[in-house]
């Protein structure tokens, strides 16, 4: 504990805003960098890869890749490209999980959904062209390190395969209006559909700045807990929050009949397990070395958000 109370109290010396922006700054710009121009052709698929992928947001998990790599000695830029990748597959999943078929939704990030500001047909492969482009990052920015580029494409393609991501959001579509799911399928859900992506960016940036193998092991520890609790807060604000708060669809888990931890576990059970999570993320953390300030404190702030 007493690690945690050091931890936090250099958080305070720490301008972490003006960090948080330093970083969102730098994948802003990777964005555009690493993008194809809105004017390729076909322009309309290229203007709705970007009208997604530049739709502002959290950018929690290219933040996440940045701030891990940066803990282990990566200071240039060598991570964007990754962090970016990294991006591009969570704008992917978006783009697909908000449609008619899935969990159909009109509004994203307080705008209109890829569909609905473009067509079905086109966000759908806009999404396709965008899990694409992140491979196609990764194999052609790590080229002068080939295991680099190797292990790279590993890590995010488990993290985004069947058994994944993929994986959790079939699973959490077959889950929908089951009145006896378990807990256990809950879990697979959470850490497969959410964690595992949140895991990947936190592994990845550790690879990329060197990280032992032990490191990788407390990087992927910490990223299964804070990516539960992500998710479990994201239940939470879901029942709780507005729509105008969110900047998506209020109360559509409940609608739906989605299984989440606010359905088994209620709205005090919800909330003590994200805290519990979070703060075994937090102890994690801690085992690592460098300057972990940062990422406490863009921990903290995922545990204490309200959208």
């Amino acid at each position: 504990m007493a690690g945690t109370n050091t931890a936090l109290l250099a958080d305070l010396k720490m301008d972490f805003p003006a960090e948080l922006q330093r970083h969102v700054r730098r994948i802003e710009r990777g964005i555009d960098v690493y993008l194809p121009p809105g004017d390729t052709r076909p322009r309309r698929l290229h203007e709705a890869m970007r009208y997604s992928l530049q739709a502002g947001g959290k950018r929690l998990r290219p933040v996440l890749l940045l701030g891990a790599a940066e803990l282990f000695g990566a200071s240039d830029d060598s991570a964007l490209p990754a962090a970016i990748a990294i991006e591009c597959v969570h704008t992917y999943s978006l783009i697909h999980d908000y449609l008619p078929c899935m969990d159909n939704d009109d509004l994203r990030r307080g705008r209109p959904t890829a569909h609905k500001a473009f067509d079905e047909a086109t966000a759908l492969l806009a999404g396709d062209a965008l899990l694409t482009q992140a491979f196609a990052l990764l194999a052609t920015n790590y080229t002068a390190n080939p295991a680099l580029a190797g292990a790279l494409c590993r890590e995010l393609a488990d993290a985004a395969g069947s058994r994944r991501l993929i994986g959790g959001q079939m699973e959490d579509l077959l889950a929908e209006k089951k009145s006896d799911a378990t807990k256990e399928e809950l879990e697979f859900i959470h850490l497969n559909k959410t964690a595992a992506m949140i895991e990947a960016a936190l592994v990845m940036g550790g690879i990329i700045g060197g990280a032992d193998n032990a490191g990788i092991d407390t990087l992927r520890r910490t990223g299964r807990h804070l990516g539960l609790a992500f998710q479990i807060i994201d239940d939470v604000l879901d029942a709780t929050a507005d729509s105008a708060t969110l900047g998506k669809t209020a109360g559509k888990d409940a609608k739906s009949g989605k299984t989440t931890y606010v359905r088994l576990h209620g709205l005090a059970s919800s909330r003590r397990i994200a805290a519990e999570h979070t703060q075994a993320a937090r102890a994690a953390l801690d085992l690592l070395p460098g300057k972990r300030e940062f990422l406490h404190a863009l921990i903290e702030s995922m545990a204490g958000r309200s959208k």
